[in-house]
């Protein structure tokens, strides 16, 4: 059985979430100790416990340690994904906890199982610190399509931080195998357009979180968007900017908070955005992040980002407990590095 440090690296949820996944594909079982252990909260929290109660659904997985609070558990795939029928799961968070963290837990495994999976997800679809609903949507689903499967998203309703009672229904058509993905070129830009989500609020906010972004990154017309939502438990604002490129198309997020002003949530945006377009990579921070399990999976593939993160760089640690293969990151100047992932030879 391997033991995981919980509080190696950047010692948050990604690491028990990548060794989920990780179990499911390889069937390996594993033992976690100081989970989260470098956050404010540290031990298995709601979202967290959603997440291992998926996967264990997946696998039929043993189980033991898993608590609100727990900082040590174990987990024991007792069925390979690839032997799995057709199926439809529901997983309720019971929280504004996020639904795509849930989703990155499980859907891995499912990309390449004997059937096709329905997942409905219940819990936050817009939360700060995590992949809102849009970007999973529009970067990260679009590139896992181009490796084989067929994923497909719904977001029945918003579901924004603290209220949650949002609905994400997923369909997953899987692949026999993955196929390498290589983003080396952004190519030309297509588009840059931004959206300011309001729900309950007065629209105000979205329309100075707006008139920043069009400011700041030249854009303007219709490509500023106030989209109202009226189906959703609590208030909410979220601003996305969307860069789509030839190649890839990446979002930016600001997330509206109590006593935060709208000019402040847009310019922490904007700051985003624009150094992801003065690097000229296809990739940016957050999606680096995401890609390495794919394409680890599918057993190579590269791409070119910014200067990987603490995140980055702890998951491919734990990617590399879990599987014999090779993950390099190569700086090429002093903002753009090279990701190579591929056999060990």
């Amino acid at each position: 059985m391997l033991t995981i440090d919980g509080s190696a690296g950047e010692g948050g949820g990604q690491i028990l979430r990548t060794a989920l996944a990780l179990a499911l594909v390889t069937g390996k079982a594993f033992r976690i100790r100081k989970i989260r252990a470098q956050r404010k909260r540290p031990g298995l929290q709601r979202q967290h416990l959603t997440a291992v109660t998926a996967a264990a659904q997946v696998g039929k997985a043993e189980v033991l340690g898993a608590a609100l609070g727990s900082q040590e558990m174990s987990f024991r795939p007792l069925r390979a994904p690839e032997r799995a029928e057709a199926r439809e799961f529901r997983f309720d968070i019971g929280t504004a906890g996020s639904t795509t963290l849930v989703l990155q837990t499980v859907l891995p495994p499912l990309l390449t199982a004997a059937g096709a999976s329905t997942l409905l997800l219940v819990g936050g679809t817009h939360n700060p610190m995590c992949p809102p609903f849009d970007f999973i949507q529009e970067t990260f689903i679009p590139l896992i399509n181009r490796m084989g499967p067929e994923v497909t998203l719904q977001l029945e309703r918003h579901g924004f931080y603290p209220a949650g009672g949002g609905k994400v229904r997923v369909h997953v058509k899987p692949s026999a195998r993955l196929r390498r993905l290589d983003l080396l070129e952004r190519g030309t830009i297509h588009r840059k357009r931004a959206r300011a989500l309001i729900a309950r609020l007065p629209t105000h906010i979205a329309q100075r979180e707006l008139k920043i972004v069009g400011d700041g990154l030249s854009i303007g017309g219709d490509d500023l968007e106030t989209v109202e939502i009226h189906a959703s438990h609590g208030p909410g604002n979220v601003l996305l900017i969307e860069v789509a490129g030839e190649f890839v198309t990446e979002i930016f997020t600001g997330h509206g908070m109590k006593g935060v002003p709208a000019e402040r949530v847009a310019r922490g945006a904007v700051r985003e955005a624009r150094r992801y377009l003065d690097a000229g990579v296809p990739v940016g921070a957050h999606l680096a992040d995401q890609l390495l399990l794919p394409l680890a999976l599918a057993g190579g593939g590269s791409f070119r980002t910014l200067t990987p993160s603490s995140h980055t760089r702890t998951n491919i640690d734990v990617i590399q407990q879990f599987l014999d293969i090779e993950i390099r990151a190569d700086p090429e100047d002093e903002t753009v590095w090279r990701i190579l992932v591929g056999s060990r030879t």
